[in-house]
C-alpha cells in the first residue's frame, strides 16, 4: 500500500515515521538486545539445572491456579452484583474497582499485615503461630489482587446479554438455574475466557506479590530480578525472561483474538436491550449464598485498606499496638521519591497518551502501510512481563552507553502502560463516523489537523481516561523500573519494597498509605475533570477506566 500523493500526505508521513521509529527504538530494539545478550551456556544452565525447572513449574502452576480462581471469584462476584439483585449491589460494585486502582504491591503488603506470622487475623485474632509465605499465601494474595479484573470484564459481558433471550427461556418454563446453565453461562464464555487470558498474562508478570509474599517459592518474575541484582548473572536473567515471555506472548495473542470475538458477540446479543439489565429471579437461598460470598471478599479488600492505615499508626505491628505518628513523620525522608513518582508518572502519562492517540489514528483512520504491524507493536508491551521489560531497556541503554536514568524510567513507564490508552482511544475513535474525517479534508484540513481539531475534541473523554489510568498506574509502578532506578532517581514504590524486605512494616505501611491517597486524589480530580469534559462535549457519561 502506498501513501496518498496529495498535499496532505507529508504530515501523515512524518507522524508515521515518528511512531515507527518510537516502536523500533523503544520496543523492538530492547527486545532484540535481551534476546542476543544470552549465550548458549546460559541456555544450557537454565534448561539443565533442577532449580530452574522448579521455578518454571512453580510459575506455571501458580499462573493456572491464580488465574482460574480469580476468574471464578470475579464471575460469581459480577453475577451477584449484575444479575442476582443482592442488597447493596452499588456499594459492592465499587469495591473491586477501588481495589484495582490502588498501587499493585499494596495488596501483598496488606496480606502480610493480616495473615503473616504477626498478622492481625492469624496471630492476634486466631492466635496461630503460622506463616503463609509460599504457594498458598501467594495464591490468596494474587486472587485478591486480580479478581477485580475478571469482575470488570464479566460484569460488562453480563450487562450485554440480551434479556429477551433469558425471558424467552423463562416463558418456555425453564427454571432460573437451567436458564443460568443454558443461556447466561454459555453467553458469558467469551468474557470468561478473555478475562482468564488477561489475568494469566498479569499473573505471569506479577512481581510485587511474589517478592513480598512468595518467600522461598521461586517464580520466574522474581528470579529475573534476583539473578541480575543479587548474582550479576545477566545471561541467566535474560534467558529466564525469554522463557517467561513466550507464554505471555501466546496468551496475549489469544486474548486479542478472543477480545475481537467478544466485541462481535456482545454486539450480536445486545440488540435494543443492551444496557438494560434484567435481573434474574434468583431463589432466596441462592441470593443469601451470593450475598455472603460477595460480602466475604469485600471484607477482605476493606480489611487490607484498614490494615495499611492501622499499620501506619502502630508502634510495631502485631507486637506493640501503641499509637504513634513516627511512621507518618518519617515519610518526609522520602519526599524526593514521592516527588519523582508523581513527576515521572505525569510525564510518561502525557507521552503514552500522545503516542497512543497518534498510533490509534494511523491504524484505524488512515491507509498507511503496515497498519497491522503498528497495531501489534502498540499492544505488544502488555504481553511483556515487567521485569523483562525493564531488563531489556537496561541492557539496550548499556549497549548505547546511555545512562540518563530519568529518561529511561519515563520511557519504561510510557511503553508499559501505553497499550491501555491505545485500546480505549481506539474504541473512542471507532465510535466516530468516517464522514468526520472526510468533511474536514473537504474543507482543506490535512490529516493531522483533522485529528487535532475534529477527532481529539470528540474523543477527549476516552483520551482523558487513558491519561488518568496511565498516570495512576505510573505512580505505583514497580517491576518495569526496578532495574532502571538510581540513587538520584529512586521511586516511592522501590523504597516501599525495600522497607518491606527490611521488616520495617510501619514505615512501609505509611508510605503505602500515602501512595494510595495520592492515587485516589488523582483519580478524584480525574473524575471531576472528566465529567466536566464530557458535559461540555454533550456526553453525560463520566470517565470510564474499563
Amino acid at each position: 500500500m502506498k501513501f496518498d500523493s496529495s498535499r496532505n500526505s507529508k504530515s501523515l508521513l512524518c507522524a508515521w515515521i515518528i511512531v515507527a521509529v518510537f516502536f523500533c527504538v523503544c520496543v523492538i530494539f530492547p527486545l532484540v538486545c535481551v534476546l542476543t545478550s544470552a549465550k548458549i551456556a546460559d541456555y544450557r544452565t537454565v534448561f539443565t539445572q533442577p532449580v530452574w525447572h522448579s521455578a518454571m513449574g512453580n510459575t506455571f502452576v501458580q499462573c493456572i491456579c491464580s488465574s482460574v480462581l480469580s476468574v471464578i471469584v470475579g464471575y460469581v462476584f459480577a453475577y451477584a452484583v449484575v444479575k442476582a439483585e443482592i442488597p447493596g449491589k452499588k456499594f459492592f460494585s465499587l469495591v473491586p474497582i477501588i481495589h484495582l486502582i490502588t498501587p499493585p504491591f499494596v495488596g501483598g503488603l496488606a496480606f502480610i499485615l493480616l495473615f503473616g506470622k504477626q498478622g492481625f487475623i492469624t496471630h492476634t485474632i486466631l492466635g496461630l503461630d503460622v506463616s503463609l509465605y509460599g504457594f498458598w499465601g501467594l495464591l490468596v494474595a494474587q486472587v485478591l489482587s486480580f479478581f477485580p479484573m475478571a469482575f470488570l470484564i464479566c460484569s460488562q459481558v453480563l450487562r450485554g446479554i440480551n434479556t429477551n433471550i433469558e425471558q424467552s427461556a423463562r416463558s418456555l418454563g425453564a427454571g432460573e438455574f437451567r436458564i443460568f446453565l443454558t443461556v447466561t453461562l454459555p453467553l458469558s464464555w467469551p468474557g470468561i475466557l478473555s478475562s482468564f487470558l488477561f489475568i494469566a498474562v498479569s499473573v505471569l508478570s506479577d512481581f510485587g506479590n511474589p517478592l513480598i509474599v512468595g518467600g522461598r517459592f521461586r517464580v520466574l518474575a522474581v528470579e529475573i530480578y534476583t539473578q541480575l541484582t543479587g548474582w550479576l548473572n545477566i545471561g541467566t536473567s535474560a534467558v529466564l525472561g525469554i522463557v517467561l515471555v513466550i507464554p505471555s506472548v501466546i496468551l496475549f495473542l489469544l486474548q486479542n483474538r478472543i477480545s475481537k470475538k467478544l466485541e462481535v458477540k456482545t454486539a450480536t446479543v445486545g440488540g435494543k436491550s443492551y444496557g438494560i439489565v434484567q435481573t434474574n429471579r434468583v431463589p432466596v437461598l441462592t441470593k443469601i449464598i451470593l450475598f455472603s460470598f460477595v460480602l466475604i471478599f469485600s471484607l477482605f479488600i476493606i480489611a487490607q485498606v484498614i490494615a495499611i492505615i492501622a499499620g501506619s499508626f502502630q508502634q510495631l505491628w502485631g507486637i506493640n499496638t501503641k499509637l504513634t505518628l513516627k511512621h507518618i513523620l518519617a515519610i518526609s525522608n522520602y519526599g524526593k521519591e514521592l516527588k519523582n513518582s508523581v513527576i515521572f508518572a505525569m510525564l510518561s502519562a502525557v507521552l503514552s497518551t500522545v503516542m497512543a492517540t497518534i498510533s490509534s489514528y494511523l491504524v484505524h483512520r488512515t491507509d498507511v502501510p503496515l497498519r497491522k504491524t503498528l497495531d501489534v507493536m502498540a499492544q505488544l508491551p502488555s504481553a511483556i512481563p515487567g521485569t523483562l521489560h525493564g531488563l531489556s531497556i537496561s541492557i539496550a541503554a548499556n549497549l548505547l552507553h546511555f545512562k540518563n536514568s530519568t529518561i529511561l524510567i519515563i520511557l519504561a513507564m510510557t511503553i508499559a502502560f501505553m497499550p491501555f490508552a491505545y485500546r480505549i482511544i481506539s474504541n473512542s475513535f471507532g465510535q466516530l463516523g468516517p464522514n468526520l474525517d472526510q468533511s474536514a479534508r473537504s474543507l482543506g484540513a490535512n490529516q493531522l489537523i483533522s485529528l487535532l481539531s475534529v477527532l481529539v475534541p470528540l474523543a477527549r473523554g476516552g483520551i482523558f481516561s487513558g491519561f488518568v489510568y496511565d498516570f495512576i498506574r505510573g505512580v505505583g509502578t514497580l517491576s518495569a523500573v526496578i532495574f532502571l532506578v538510581s540513587f538520584k532517581t529512586s521511586l516511592a514504590s522501590i523504597q516501599l519494597i525495600n522497607l518491606a524486605e527490611q521488616g520495617a512494616w510501619g514505615r512501609a505501611a505509611a508510605l503505602a498509605m500515602i501512595l494510595t491517597l495520592i492515587t485516589f486524589v488523582i483519580l478524584g480530580m480525574g473524575l471531576i475533570l472528566g465529567k466536566i469534559i464530557n458535559i461540555r462535549a454533550g456526553n453525560k457519561n463520566v470517565i470510564s477506566f474499563y
